[in-house]
C-alpha cells in the first residue's frame, strides 16, 4: 500500500503547544506564555460558619478584583500510601519499647484498612497567569521574534500579576507560590502521564523540551 510505512516525524509538544520552560515560565506557540502558582490548601469543612462566610465573601472580593484572566486548575490524584506502610513497618521492628512498637503496629493496620475502604486522595490547587505578546502590541509583535526577549517581557508582565493576586489571596488567608522549572515539569508528566504519576523525572528537566522535528 502506497505510503503505508510513512514516518511519523512529530514530538509531542506539537500537540500540547508547549515549546519550553524557562526558569519559571512556560513558553507556548504563538507567541503566549504563562506563568503556574500552587495553592496551599486549607480545610474549609473544620471552620467555623463565621469564618467559612468570612472566607466565601473575601474570596468573591479576589474575583471582582482582578483585571486579568486566571485559569483555576484542580487535580485530585489516589494517593498511594505503600511507603509509609513500609516506613511503619520499620520504625515498629526497629524500636526497643515494645508497648510502642505495638501501638505502631495497630496505627498501621488501621492505616491499612482505611484505604480499603475510603479512596485516599490528594488534591492540589494551581491558578494559572497568561500572557500574549499582543498585550505590547508592536513592541509585543518585535520581542515574539526573539525568544529571550520575549520570555524576559513575559516575566515582567507575569510577575507584575502574580504580585497582584499573591496579595489578594493573603487577605482570603491562603499561601501561595510560583511553580519553578522541575515542579512545572513535573506537573506536566503527572498530567498527560497519569498512569505514571508518582515517577520522579525531576532529573530528567532538561531533557523533556526538545525542538521540534527532533528524533
Amino acid at each position: 500500500m502506497k505510503n503505508s510505512a510513512q514516518k511519523i516525524n512529530t514530538t509531542t509538544q506539537k500537540f500540547t503547544q508547549v515549546e519550553d520552560v524557562v526558569n519559571d515560565i512556560v513558553l507556548f506557540a504563538g507567541g503566549r506564555a504563562c506563568l503556574v502558582l500552587e495553592i496551599v490548601a486549607t480545610n474549609f469543612s473544620l471552620q467555623s460558619t463565621d469564618e467559612q462566610q468570612s472566607r466565601i465573601l473575601s474570596y468573591a472580593s479576589l474575583l471582582n478584583s482582578l483585571s486579568f484572566p486566571i485559569q483555576i486548575t484542580i487535580t485530585s490524584r489516589r494517593l498511594d500510601i505503600g511507603s509509609y506502610i513500609k516506613l511503619l513497618d520499620e520504625q515498629a521492628s526497629a524500636t526497643r519499647n515494645p508497648a510502642l512498637a505495638s501501638q505502631i503496629r495497630l496505627y498501621k493496620d488501621f492505616v491499612s484498612e482505611l484505604v480499603k475502604v475510603n479512596t485516599v486522595l490528594d488534591k492540589k490547587f494551581y491558578i494559572t497567569l497568561s500572557y500574549s505578546y499582543l498585550e505590547k502590541g508592536a513592541a509585543g509583535i518585535a520581542d515574539n521574534k526573539n525568544k529571550d526577549a520575549f520570555a524576559n517581557e513575559a516575566r515582567k508582565e507575569l510577575y507584575s500579576k502574580a504580585q497582584s493576586l499573591v496579595q489578594e489571596l493573603l487577605r482570603v488567608g491562603l499561601k501561595s507560590k510560583i511553580l519553578q522549572k522541575e515542579e512545572l515539569v513535573q506537573l506536566f508528566y503527572e498530567t498527560y502521564n497519569s498512569e505514571d504519576g508518582g515517577k520522579e523525572v525531576a532529573e530528567s528537566a532538561n531533557k523533556i523540551f526538545i525542538k521540534g522535528g527532533q528524533k
